[in-house]
């Protein structure tokens, strides 16, 4: 059996497990992930049957919210943004390892309330095969509220999800992933609003520059830059431009991280600890 056809065998899959579901609320990010959990729960359950949701809140860029919104229309999805904020959840702020959990209970705790109001039968939300070897800890709050991810079920893998995107005509196919913008700051430092405002002014300026995949780091008042490493001569070439912005935005130091972009590049204080 060909790569092709393995793939199309999952996305079958994932269809019978959306079928066998019911009625459902798909937490909807606007990422690569919950694009295509959207794109089939409404190919597979019609619109009548699907209601997606994105929470808005202090950890989630203004620019991610538009193109979720955006997204959500050009699929003809049924759509609602809420208002939820992780620094008003006891411990979050503190920014312990398992900080993931909290954000999505927090998340769950809005999502299964209008399931249950408005008789979706389920709360379902993109987290992929990949994820299950990785520090996540938002799976284990989705166990523990009973909320479902299909993906998983079916075993898709991100490569898999972005060429079935490319495949469904999907604009997300070559999206870069993203993760809240907690996540920048390393575990155990504070997470604050304007810590939060610094990070997402940073990486909104380097995204204007061109640079579609990046992170900024906060560790106090440094920044540390992360782009793939084949963009690193490319944002070295626009140092100077780059160190007065964000010092502008309230940084004293600026450095590039020579080994470029990780995804969860923070969490590698738990593999050295080894917690991960």
């Amino acid at each position: 059996m060909d790569k092709q056809d393995v793939i199309g065998q999952k996305y079958a899959e994932l269809g019978r497990i959306l079928d066998s579901m019911g009625k459902v609320i798909v937490a909807f990010s606007g990422g690569v992930d919950s694009a295509l959990l959207l794109k089939a729960a409404l190919d597979f359950l019609g619109p009548e049957r699907v209601l997606a949701v994105t929470a808005d809140s202090e950890t989630y860029p203004v620019r991610e919210k538009l193109e979720a919104i955006k997204l959500a229309k050009e699929m003809g999805a049924p759509h609602e943004v809420i208002h939820t904020s992780e620094l008003n959840i006891p411990g979050y702020a503190e920014n312990p390892t398992n900080r993931c959990y909290f954000c999505k209970n927090e998340l769950f705790s809005h999502l299964l309330p209008i399931a249950e109001a408005r008789g979706f039968d389920a709360v379902i939300f993109g987290a992929i095969a990949d994820d299950l070897g990785e520090h996540r800890p938002g799976l284990t709050a989705a166990h523990d509220r009973g909320v479902r991810a299909p993906m998983i079920e079916a075993g898709l893998r991100k490569s898999e999800i972005r060429h079935l995107s490319r495949k469904l005509g999907l604009s997300t196919w070559d999206k870069p992933s993203f993760a809240c913008l907690s996540s920048r700051i390393p575990y155990g430092e504070l997470i604050t609003q304007e810590k939060l405002s610094m990070i997402d002014a940073a990486e909104d300026f380097l995204m204007q520059l061109g640079f579609r995949q990046v992170r900024v780091r906060q560790h106090d008042k440094l920044a540390r830059i992360e782009v793939p490493p084949e963009h690193i001569a490319e944002l070295a070439a626009v140092s100077d431009t780059v160190d007065a912005k964000l010092r502008e935005i309230g940084y004293m130091y600026v450095s590039v991280d020579l080994r470029g972009y990780r995804s969860g590049s923070l969490n590698d204080v738990l593999q050295a600890n080894g917690t991960g």
